[in-house]
């Protein structure tokens, strides 16, 4: 279903609640401009769907369950679950129910296209369903949160580096670099050659970062540095041949486990669910 579709269904959808709205006040105007008891009038609601009874269009139910099933999705987001809330879920319910035997009295959902969405939605929810159903038989244990909370942390260090680096193709030319600022030329001067886009016209400069933050050869190499100091001979990586000046230092605090508690737990969820789902196509025969 396309979002064009979702909203003007969403559009009916009010239109068919407002019009509830708007014939409920205009059945109980005319006993009041009669007077007519006004008190009982008061009293007796416009009619509107109830939203314990079961509800029954052109002879077909309403299952309660169906209400009940979303009252405690909204629920689950903090929406409220009262009276009101249950009638106006009903009466869009009835609408739906409505306009979807429409369509059915129309044939149009003997179209392909409608039948494939159909399809593709059973399949979401299945997989869904399924998900939630691993998660709740492999839950993230508050022993698996911690360890990552300490791997994180000691990865990331508790200090973040301003650096400076030139990028260059070649070992020798990292090495005649070196040279040069041995000599007293400026880093910044001879950053223009670097090959990095982002910092060459920057004088090499580089963000402040954790050592967890560059490949394992750049960090090594930058946390041995003194400030001030570059590296007097040349650093390999996969990307090319660096020199790296450190500029300076900072204590870095991370974050108290509780506050990233559940952030971590989300992950570690996403993690053991593409784990899950890749065993399932690994075991799947695809041809």
């Amino acid at each position: 279903m396309s979002l064009r579709t979702l909203r003007l269904f969403a559009a009916l959808t009010l239109c068919f609640s407002a019009a509830a709205f708007g014939q409920a006040g205009d059945a109980a105007a005319p006993a009041a401009a009669e007077g007519e008891n006004p008190a009982a009038d008061k009293a007796a609601p416009a009619e509107k769907p109830a939203a314990q009874k079961s509800i029954t269009v052109n002879g077909k139910a309403i299952p309660k369950s169906r209400l009940d099933f979303i009252v405690k999705q909204r629920a689950a987001q903090g929406q409220p679950d009262n009276d009101q809330a249950r009638r106006q879920i009903m009466d869009n319910l009835i609408t739906q129910e409505v306009v979807a035997q429409e369509a059915d009295r129309k044939g149009l959902g003997k179209g392909s296209d409608v039948r494939i969405q159909l399809d593709l939605v059973r399949q979401q929810v299945l997989a869904q369903a399924l998900i939630q159903d691993y998660l709740k038989s492999h839950p993230v244990t508050d022993a698996q949160t911690l360890a990552e909370y300490n791997k994180l942390k000691a990865a990331r260090g508790d200090k973040e580096y301003k650096a400076r680096h030139i990028l260059v193709d070649k070992e020798p030319e990292a090495t005649e670099i070196i040279t040069q600022l041995k000599k007293g030329a400026k880093f910044e001067d001879l950053a223009k050659q670097s090959k990095d886009p982002g910092s060459k016209d920057k004088g090499g400069e580089l963000d402040w970062s954790s050592p967890g933050a560059y490949v394992k050869p750049f960090a090594d190499a930058l946390t041995k540095l003194d400030k001030g100091k570059f590296t007097e001979t040349p650093v390999k990586t996969q990307f090319g041949y660096h020199v790296i000046q450190l500029d300076d230092v900072r204590a870095q605090p991370f974050p108290p486990y509780e506050t990233v508690k559940q952030q971590l737990q989300s992950r570690l969820q996403e993690q053991e669910v593409h784990e899950y789902v890749s065993e399932l196509r690994a075991k799947a025969k695809i041809q």
